[in-house]
C-alpha cells in the first residue's frame, strides 16, 4: 500500500489542494501551515494551486452571525465581507515563505462555456509558470442558484481538468472515508485505499454538512470520482493536523487515497462529462444506443426519435433512451430546431431537407462521452 501511494505521489507534478470551510475557520495557524506545506511542495519541483472555501465562514465570523445565512442574497453579502479577509490571511501567511498568491473567482458559467474554460486555463497556467499560487474560490458575490457549483468540492474536481493536475488533495475536518460517521461512532473504520471510486454507493453516504460549509463526505467522494475519470488521484485527509501536506507528499498513510481510472477521459471529454450543463435532450432508439455504448460510433440522425429543449449547434446535450434515461452526453453539431427536421433521416437526405449539410453526424464520437 505504501509503495503504491509513494509511486502515485512521486509521479504527481501538478497538485490541486482543496481547503474546506471547517479547516479555514478551524484551528489557529491554519494559513501558516498551508503556506509551509505549499512552499515545501513547490520546493520539490512541483506546481500547486489551492481551491479554498471560507469566504462565507469568515464573513459569518466577522459579522458576528451564529450560522450561515439561508438565502442567496444574504450569502452573497456575507461572502463579499469575508472574501477580502480570506485573501488577506493567505497573502500574509504565504509571504512568510516568500510565496505570492493570486485571487481567482469563478462561476459554473466560466467552466461550462468552452471558450471561457480555455481562457481561464490559460490564465491559471500562466500564474503557475510565474511561480504564483492561485487561490480559487467560487464567486459567491455574483453566483446565483443556477450557476453555483454547489460546493467547492466539485470546483476542486473540475480544477483538476482546468489545471491538468495529477493529484487532488481535499483537506477536511475528517481524516478520509470511514465505514460510518467517526464523529458519532468511535469504532468507525477508515478506508485507507479506494481502488475503484465508481464502486462506492454515493446514496448511502448521505449529504451531511456543517454550520459553516455545504459539502459533506458524499460531495468529497463525488469530487474524487470526477478527478479519477480525468486520471488524477485524490486524497481526503484531516486539514487540521500538523504538517498534513508534507506528510501526504512524503507518501505517508494520511487520509484515504482514491486511485485514478486507467481509462481516463481526455481533457475535452472530461469537460463535456462534468463541467458543462447540458441544454436539452435527444431521444435515441435502441440500435443507436447500442452503437454509441458498445461500438464507439457517432450519433447519426437516423437513430434519433425526438428532441426536448431548445439549444444551438455547439451546445452539450443529454443523450437519453426512449424511457428518458441518460446514457451519454455530447456536443451537438445541429440546433434543436434543425434536429427536429432531420430526425430519423439518412445522412444523404439532410441537404434536401435543410438546404445544406454541415455534418453527417448529430454528435461525433470524438465529442461524445458514454456515462
Amino acid at each position: 500500500m505504501k509503495d503504491l501511494r509513494k509511486k502515485i505521489i512521486k509521479k504527481a507534478r501538478r497538485v490541486v489542494v482543496k481547503v474546506g470551510s471547517a479547516v479555514v475557520a478551524g484551528s489557529p495557524g491554519v494559513f501558516t501551515r498551508l503556506g509551509s506545506g505549499i512552499h515545501e511542495l513547490k520546493s520539490s519541483g512541483r506546481e500547486a494551486a489551492i481551491v479554498s472555501s471560507g469566504a462565507i465562514a469568515l464573513g459569518v465570523r466577522r459579522l458576528g452571525l451564529k450560522e450561515r445565512p439561508a438565502t442567496i442574497p444574504e450569502r452573497q453579502a456575507v461572502a463579499a465581507v469575508g472574501q477580502g479577509s480570506l485573501m488577506a490571511l493567505y497573502d500574509a501567511a504565504f509571504s512568510e515563505f516568500k510565496e505570492t498568491v493570486a485571487q481567482v473567482l469563478l462561476t459554473h458559467d466560466d467552466l461550462s462555456d468552452r471558450g471561457r474554460f480555455l481562457n481561464a486555463r490559460n490564465t491559471l497556467l500562466t500564474l503557475l509558470r510565474l511561480g504564483i499560487v492561485p487561490i480559487i474560490n467560487e464567486n459567491d458575490t455574483v453566483a446565483v442558484e443556477e450557476i453555483k457549483f454547489g460546493d467547492n468540492d466539485e470546483l476542486s474536481a473540475l480544477a483538476t481538468n482546468l489545471f491538468e493536475a495529477d493529484l487532488l488533495i481535499i483537506l477536511s475536518d475528517i481524516d478520509g472515508l470511514f465505514d460510518r460517521d467517526p464523529k458519532k461512532d468511535a469504532s468507525a473504520k477508515k478506508f485507507v485505499l479506494i481502488e475503484d471510486v465508481d464502486s462506492i454507493d454515493m446514496d448511502a453516504l448521505g449529504n451531511g454538512t456543517n454550520r459553516l460549509g455545504t459539502g459533506g463526505i458524499r460531495s468529497k467522494c463525488e469530487a474524487a470520482r470526477k478527478a479519477a475519470h480525468f486520471g488524477a488521484a485524490t486524497i481526503i485527509a484531516d486539514g487540521n493536523s500538523d504538517g498534513v501536506i508534507e506528510r501526504i507528499m512524503a507518501g505517508e498513510d494520511a487520509g484515504t487515497l482514491f486511485l485514478p481510472k486507467e481509462d481516463r477521459l481526455t481533457s475535452r471529454k472530461h469537460w463535456i462529462a462534468f463541467s458543462t450543463r447540458p441544454s436539452g435532450r435527444v431521444f435515441v432508439d435502441e440500435g443507436a444506443k447500442e452503437a454509441l455504448i458498445n461500438k464507439g460510433k457517432s450519433l447519426l440522425p437516423s437513430g434519433i426519435k425526438d428532441v426536448d429543449g431548445s439549444f444551438e449547434a455547439g451546445e452539450v446535450v443529454h443523450c437519453v433512451d426512449l424511457k428518458g434515461m441518460e446514457f451519454a452526453r455530447g456536443v451537438a453539431n445541429y440546433s434543436s430546431a434543425e434536429i427536429k427536421r432531420i430526425k430519423g433521416l439518412k445522412t444523404t437526405e439532410l441537404e434536401a431537407v435543410l438546404g445544406y449539410k454541415m455534418y453527417d453526424e448529430i454528435i461525433h464520437r470524438d465529442n461524445l462521452v458514454v456515462l
